[in-house]
């Protein structure tokens, strides 16, 4: 959390239109900023600019560019920014980020949400954990579906890989059947999300998860790495 004192304005430049993996850009690096603790985040769409190409883009009446500059903004400790530097720089592509420093008059208020340790990426090797959440379809987390904010969190904090299981027949806690319907019209499926990676990784990503589900059950069990590899993305 910030305090008053010294600090650095952070100011990432993008065109909206960018990707990374796949997702919107400025999208990634919100998710990456929010569950790494950062204290606040802004992004901000631009009406007209133009960037290296020296092409003009702007927002007409009739369509809508995708080219329009974005800035994302935020401030943090020197340590903290320093910290999350690299990842920045590889998600921000093409883009421009600029540091300045600057001072915090009055901080924001105190968060309730705990601050996870940040966890370093390690090569997974012979033993590894097995995490396995159990939801329901219709829970939802800040306005969006939560398997899907789970995934988010998951990508952000760099966990291995993560996939989700929708159930076709099953019951929980309520004792209350969820039976896949016709034409896949139910709502109320049971959701299965797993994840597998180090202990020590899954362990600090456990504050999110108890902040995440409200309802539920979450497992965690060993497993044996077999074999691990990436595929290869094409450019």
């Amino acid at each position: 959390m910030l305090s008053a004192g010294k600090a650095i304005k952070v100011s990432i430049y993008l065109s909206e239109g960018s990707t990374h993996h796949g997702s919107s850009a400025y999208s990634s690096i919100l998710d990456y900023l929010f569950f790494h603790g950062i204290s606040g985040a802004t992004v901000l769409k631009g009406v007209a600019g133009f960037g290296a190409d020296h092409h003009l883009h702007s927002a007409g009446t009739v369509e809508i560019s995708d080219k329009l500059p974005v800035k994302i903004e935020f401030i943090e400790t020197e340590e903290n920014v320093h910290q999350l530097l690299p990842r920045l720089q590889e998600m921000a592509g093409s883009g421009i980020i600029e540091l300045q420093e600057t001072t915090v008059i009055k901080p924001a208020g105190p968060s309730r949400q705990q601050k996870s340790p940040k966890p370093e990426h390690v090569k997974i090797e012979g033993k590894a954990k097995l995490m396995q959440i159990f939801i329901g379809e219709s829970d939802r987390w800040q306005g969006k579906p939560l398997h899907e904010a789970l995934v988010q969190a998951m990508r952000a904090y760099d966990l291995a890989g993560a996939s989700v299981y929708r159930g076709i027949l099953g019951y929980g806690a309520h004792r209350r059947v969820h039976k896949e319907k016709p034409f896949h019209l139910s709502h109320d499926a049971s959701i299965l999300i797993t994840a597998v990676d180090s202990e020590e990784k899954l362990r600090s990503f456990l504050p999110v998860v108890d902040q995440m589900v409200q309802e539920g059950l979450v497992t965690l069990s060993d497993a044996d790495i077999i074999k691990y590899a990436h595929r290869t993305e094409e450019s």
